[in-house]
């Protein structure tokens, strides 16, 4: 399969953040070259491209990536000039790329569930506990449903044959995906009540998605918090920093 890693994101306002997140430095290195090396390492990956900056990545192009393209639109628009790239024969993993304490580990974990699932679009949701005991530094947005409560993760699993027809609606989603009340309108007013009342369940969400965007929809809940831990503000630029460097030093 084939990956898209989206870089072109701009931070959200008022998050301590400047410029494309993507390129910020961490120990050295960009934030996306951490997602890049992590998705390198996944021996099913073949062809890796980066939406984002060309003039600033095209180093990368050398011997870390296939291509760059240029953003431009909205998530799906760049998701489609990816995908257009690569081609619909092969299913595609999307990555954000400020998610740089992700490992090949656990995208691989993430890929291999999504096929066993045999599914048109997965999506990794990872539980509280696990997330804030491992990472407790790290303010995440929550929904609480009748499975446990849960956050998102920033990955993927995607058939591209079935994204043209699921487009506009999957772009709104995307978009809603750090706003889980907003996301419940935009699904119904009974998922409203329901997500109020803590009776939402994961498989009643899989079937309400299926059934809007025509497609069969999974999740898939991950032990890997990485997958879900980004960086939104300065706190978590500080955070990151300080566990990747612990990561690199030389074990005693």
């Amino acid at each position: 399969m084939d990956a898209i890693i989206l870089a072109g994101m701009e931070p959200r306002r008022n998050s301590g953040i400047s410029g494309n997140k993507a390129l910020l430095p961490i120990n050295g290195k960009m934030m996306v070259e951490y997602v890049i090396d992590a998705v390198r390492g996944v021996d099913e990956i073949e062809k890796i491209v980066v939406i984002g900056p060309e003039d600033k990545l095209k180093e990368l192009v050398k011997y870390k990536i296939d291509a760059v393209i240029p953003p431009k639109g909205s998530i799906m628009d760049n998701l489609m000039s990816g995908v257009r790239y690569v081609g619909y024969t092969n299913y595609i993993l999307v990555c954000a790329s400020d998610i740089p304490m992700v490992s090949s580990e656990a995208i691989a974990h993430f890929i291999g569930s999504a096929k066993s699932l045999k599914a048109d679009l997965c999506y990794p949701v990872i539980e509280k506990t696990l997330s804030e005991k491992k990472y407790p530094e790290m303010a995440r947005t929550y929904v609480k449903i009748k499975d446990g409560t849960f956050t998102g993760g920033n990955l993927f699993y995607i058939n591209p044959e079935v994204l043209e027809r699921c487009a506009g609606l999957a772009d709104r989603l995307a978009s809603f995906r750090k706003n889980p009340l907003k996301l419940a309108r935009e699904l119904s007013f009974y998922f409203m009540v329901q997500l109020f009342l803590g009776t939402l369940t994961i498989e009643r969400v899989e079937k309400k998605v299926s059934t809007l965007l025509n497609i069969n929809a999974r999740a898939v809940i991950s032990p890997y918090p990485e997958i879900g831990n980004d960086v939104d503000k300065t706190s978590d630029l500080l955070a990151v920093t300080a566990h990747l460097k612990g990561r690199a030093l030389p074990q005693e």
